[in-house]
């Protein structure tokens, strides 16, 4: 049965969003909706990513990292203060420099966090990227092993480890591009996306490092994203541990340890708002039980720029 999403303005449906989405354990797939339609893991992947540079550096090392350390390192941040002085604070310890970073520099996403900067004049540069902490890892990893610092090129030995990772969990073969931060971008379909998170999830249950990172998560969703971001929100308010990541154009990858359960949702619009609401429709069918009844929709009502409510958004299923 086909999941939509319409945006309806003045009784008029202005605007449709497709919803590809899957649920999977470590049996396969238990339940999709919408195709197999492939699409770009964009930030989702972070954890897999972070647990391929972890796996380079030494033991010693990995084993003193902190939740927040690990959960920067999976995080599209807002370059919050506090996101920004974790970022920081690895780099020191790494003994690496922030002109080593290969991100490219942008404003913080958190809007308090970059009009602040603009006041005090300060300049934005790469440590205030959301991807700085997953970086600063890949970074990292590359001078642990003698790599070229330059740890974007596909072919690079890191990069190469993290599509063979992709591959194992997904267990799809995963096509390359280049992500909006510059390093390798894998894309599968999207019920492969769910074995992947699946698989995160019986990684939490068995205490591995990649259950590692997904309790660091967990358990520090504000430095995973920016406050008030739909993925902080289900990690800290779910009824149940939840290990959630967004990503890029209307992704959202989702790990429930408890039930060794991986969801990957996507909209294939790219709507962030759609998005939302394709996830609220998903989770009421699959995980009736993991959000309370108070939980905030915002997606549902679409405002104008004074306020008022001028429209809904609404799940369909056809």
């Amino acid at each position: 049965m086909p999941l939509h999403v319409e945006q309806v303005r003045g009784g008029l449906v202005e605007t449709t969003h497709p919803i590809v989405a899957a649920v999977a354990d470590a049996s396969g797939v238990r339940w999709s909706v919408g195709g197999t339609t492939a699409c770009f893991w964009r930030s989702s992947s972070k954890p897999l990513q972070l647990t391929s540079s972890l796996e380079q550096l030494p033991p010693d090392l990995v084993a003193a990292l902190s939740d927040a350390d690990l959960a920067i390192g999976a995080a599209s941040h807002g370059a919050t203060p506090a996101h920004v002085a974790v970022v920081a604070d690895l780099l020191a310890r790494f003994g690496l420099s922030e002109e080593g970073l290969r991100c490219g520099t942008h404003w913080p996403s958190h809007d308090a966090s970059a009009r602040e900067m603009v006041r005090a004049g300060t300049k934005a540069s790469a440590i205030h990227n959301n991807c700085s902490g997953k970086h600063t890892f890949m970074l990292a990893a590359a001078a642990a092993r003698g790599w070229d610092l330059d740890y974007r090129p596909i072919d690079h030995p890191l990069q190469q480890v993290n599509a063979a990772r992709f591959e194992e969990w997904s267990g799809a073969a995963a096509g390359v591009a280049v992500d909006g931060c510059g390093v390798p971008t894998f894309h599968v379909p999207v019920d492969a996306m769910a074995r992947a998170f699946a698989r995160l999830a019986a990684e939490m249950g068995a205490g591995t490092l990649a259950g590692r990172v997904g309790w660091a998560m967990h358990r520090e969703p504000d430095l995973v994203s920016s406050p008030g971001e739909l993925d902080a929100r289900l990690m800290r308010e779910g009824r149940e541990p939840v290990t959630a990541k967004r990503g890029a154009e209307g992704l959202m990858c989702i790990a429930l340890p408890e039930r060794g359960v991986g969801i990957a949702i996507k909209c294939l619009t790219g709507s962030g708002p759609a998005l939302e609401v394709g996830v609220r429709a998903v989770l009421a069918e699959v995980a009736p039980t993991l959000l309370d009844d108070a939980f905030a929709w915002p997606p549902l009502v679409v405002k104008n720029v004074v306020g008022a409510a001028v429209g809904e958004r609404r799940a369909v299923w056809t």
